[in-house]
């Protein structure tokens, strides 16, 4: 499928074709940490400290992943919607500054990283007992900084591209691999959890090697050295910003909420943030996919807002909505009948599992209006409205923050689980009933003005 497809296919084929795949894609790419700590969990008798460490480390490096975001769905939205408006050079343009962009922030945050990494994981949740073991993890996953941004943010293109089926390809191969290597490396060389950090940073390698190849092979766009326009820096920050401070704030938000359980907990820290660490990650398993079905569509939207063609993108939103939401109704099932067989898979601590599958089913209480949120933040990316996507996201931030903060003191450690389902109804109720009031107002500028970016 080539990106001018999507200004004349069938909208719902062409969102079933791009979301699915990006679906599978984002649920793919949740495993490279979710097998690591699947793994980590089962090494003989210090698996749930280890677990908790590397649970506590990895809101770190998904912070410093963040970063990729600002070149993945800022760049990549802007590259669509200008081949949609026929202007090709300007779209390779964006394409090579992006990757320019990528080197400077590994180069950046790479040595940070290391030079912090104590202090931080210190300060964000990590005892005497999990210290050692999130210094191992995070000090080698860093090394590969370069390869995890590159993995999101080329897959990102690529889908804008309209080949959603390669980065989902590529994201397979390197998530297999991963599976491959993290026994060898944690339980045959016996590296622990160095060794599922080196798997990690092997099979990330080995994706954006991938993705990269497929881009050289793109017939939409050629990569080609061309200048650093300061005007394409500055849109690309502009609509990036607002996913950037999405995903940071939500490493962040993860972060302190480690924090608060090590403040609160008291005896019982350990237990709750390796609890915490396996809700986290059923909660990426199920979140990032539907991040996939709104945010791989967005090609789609952007495409077509470019284009002018204001039908095609009220009937793409719909659409894309509608898959959401389906999807969400078929996960929150899942969750119930087989939460407890995900737990298992980390942990055989029957303390663990009980509290885990507990705060498991009250932290996704509210999934199903949260796919609304997720869809209108990410429609709103997609059309190039900075402060309404980014409005609607740190809203709910703030809301969850305020809850995390309140509940504990009011009750104790463990009702900061609640703060996840009190943000997700709010903010959804709230993006919704925006979005319905200046969606169609915005369609008709477009319609009047011209395309403004």
């Amino acid at each position: 499928m080539q990106s001018s497809e999507f200004g004349s296919g069938d909208i719902f084929k062409l969102t079933l074709k791009l979301s699915i795949p990006t679906c599978l894609s984002q649920a793919v790419n949740v495993l490279y940490s979710m097998i690591d700590r699947m793994f980590i969990g089962h090494i003989p008798f210090y698996g749930d400290l280890a677990l908790a460490g590397a649970g506590i480390a990895a809101p770190i490096t998904t912070f410093i992943s963040s970063f990729s975001y600002i070149v993945a769905l800022g760049g990549a939205p802007i590259m669509a919607m200008k081949l949609g408006h026929g202007d090709k050079k300007s779209a390779e343009n964006i394409l090579y500054t992006s990757l320019i962009l990528l080197l400077i922030f590994s180069a950046i945050l790479t040595p940070l990283a290391l030079i912090f990494a104590k202090p931080l994981l210190l300060s964000f949740g990590a005892t005497n007992q999990t210290i050692k073991y999130a210094l191992s993890y995070f000090n080698i996953y860093v090394l590969g900084t370069p390869f995890a941004l590159a993995q999101i943010a080329l897959a990102s293109f690529l889908i804008n591209l309209a080949n959603s089926k390669g980065a989902m390809i590529a994201n397979s191969i390197g998530a297999i691999t991963n599976i491959i290597l993290d026994p060898i490396f944690i339980f045959t060389l016996k590296l622990g959890v160095k060794g599922a950090a080196i798997a990690t940073i092997i099979s990330q390698a080995l994706t954006a090697t991938l993705l990269f190849l497929m881009l050289l092979r793109c017939k939409d766009v050629n990569i080609y050295k061309s200048p650093i326009k300061k005007k394409v820096i500055t849109r690309t920050f502009k609509l990036g910003a607002s996913p950037f401070l999405i995903m940071a704030t939500d490493s962040l938000l993860l972060i302190l909420l480690n924090t608060i359980l090590k403040l609160h907990g008291k005896a019982n820290a350990d237990i709750l943030i390796t609890s915490s660490t396996i809700i986290q990650s059923y909660h990426l398993l199920v979140m990032n996919p539907l991040g996939g079905i709104t945010g791989g569509s967005g090609g789609l939207l952007s495409y077509n807002y470019g284009s002018g063609q204001i039908d095609r993108v009220k009937k793409s939103y719909y659409s894309i909505q509608f898959l959401a939401t389906t999807y969400i109704l078929i996960i929150f099932t899942l969750t119930y009948v087989g939460g407890e067989s995900f737990i298992s898979l980390f942990t055989k601590d029957e303390v663990i599992r009980s509290v885990t599958y507990k705060y498991l089913k009250v932290f996704t209480l509210m999934i199903i209006p949260l796919s609304f949120q997720y869809c209108n933040v990410d429609t709103f990316t997609a059309l190039g409205q900075v402060k309404y996507a980014l409005s609607f996201s740190l809203f709910r931030k703030a809301i969850f923050l305020i809850a995390m903060i309140t509940l504990p003191l009011l009750f104790d450690a463990e009702a900061v689980f609640f703060s996840e389902p009190i943000s997700d109804l709010i903010a959804a109720l709230v993006s919704t009933t925006i979005l319905n009031i200046r969606l169609p107002k915005i369609l008709k500028e477009r319609e009047e003005k011209g395309l403004q970016i």
